[in-house]
């Protein structure tokens, strides 16, 4: 392909980039002030120059072909570096707009992300947040994402990411249980108590501890086993026994005194455990949107006592 072709579907790249975001030739259609049809005969262009499908259609939905998925990367890069020179030459600048998809581990939404979101969507009036709340692995392609906050001690590689926090766990009771069946002095106590654990595979029911190179496995038991944090945190404010949580789950109880860390000398160990990574699809320029939410939400996390140590 030429250059000057090039040149020439250069509109017909970012009405390609318009449509795989708004999902619709009709909306593309409305947002660049033509018709349906014209907007159908662009992408139709660019696929005989391209040689190759790059969307399947059916009367609901747009779907993109695997080219597609390369094809629209690299079309983004086009037009967020056409934007990014029109910023550095101080010609035009670009308000943050657009729909965000995140897809979010449900307690860290829950618990972390949505109580800063109204101010978010108060500062930028032109942006929208679909916060999806899934503890699953997530494809941002594939599923069409644009962030992705996950909980790991190494990120994937082939995206871009940035640390936010480190994520604590702890086993904690309210201080009327401890009363009553008393307080653990060694995790091998814990045999003798109701414990609450998450109960989704076997291997949650056997609790970790570290205490410098020294490390402990117990089998604990329960009667109440629970795959959300909510209900945990709401099982042990309850006194119904000794709760596994992530430390920002539990940190206002702990504040209040109504829930008390129980075995604080020991570090508790979890495959939950470890750096909370916002992710998002490599690119050498990152939305006004994006930039926006990721900065923000580094700031408020930031400010935020979200380790054990700050309580302690």
């Amino acid at each position: 392909m030429s250059t000057n072709q090039n040149l020439v579907l250069l509109n017909e790249m970012a009405t390609f980039v318009k449509v795989v975001e708004s999902e619709s030739f009709s909306e593309t259609a409305r947002q660049l002030g033509t018709t349906p049809s014209a907007v159908s005969r662009a992408i139709a262009r660019l696929e005989r120059a391209l040689g190759t499908r790059l969307l399947y259609r059916t009367t609901r939905k747009l779907r993109l072909s695997e080219s597609g998925q390369q094809v629209y990367q690299r079309c983004l890069d086009m037009v967020n570096a056409a934007q990014a020179v029109m910023e550095s030459s101080g010609q035009f600048h670009v308000e943050p707009e657009g729909i965000i998809r995140m897809s979010v581990p449900k307690a860290v939404g829950h618990f972390m992300i949505h109580p800063h979101l109204p101010e978010f969507l108060e500062r930028y009036p032109k942006i929208d947040i679909q916060m999806l709340l899934e503890d699953r692995y997530v494809d941002l392609i594939d599923d069409g994402v644009d962030l992705a906050l996950r909980i790991t001690e190494q990120p994937p590689g082939g995206l871009m990411g940035r640390k936010l926090i480190d994520i604590d766990h702890l086993v904690c009771a309210t201080p009327e249980y401890l009363a009553k069946y008393g307080t653990p002095n060694h995790p091998h106590d814990l045999k003798q108590h109701e414990c609450i654990y998450l109960g989704e595979q076997a291997s949650d029911s056997k609790w970790k501890f570290q205490q410098g190179n020294k490390s402990i496995s117990v089998a604990v038991r329960g009667r109440y086993a629970a795959n959300h944090t909510g209900v945990r945190l709401s099982a042990a404010l309850q006194h119904l026994g000794i709760a596994s949580l992530p430390y920002f789950v539990a940190r206002h109880a702990l504040q209040q005194g109504t829930l008390v860390q129980v075995l604080p000398d020991w570090d508790f160990k979890t495959y939950y455990s470890g750096g909370l990574w916002l992710l998002y699809p490599p690119t050498r320029h990152v939305p006004p949107k994006l930039s926006v939410l990721i900065q923000y939400l580094a700031d408020k996390l930031a400010a935020e006592p979200t380790l054990l140590k700050a309580f302690v």
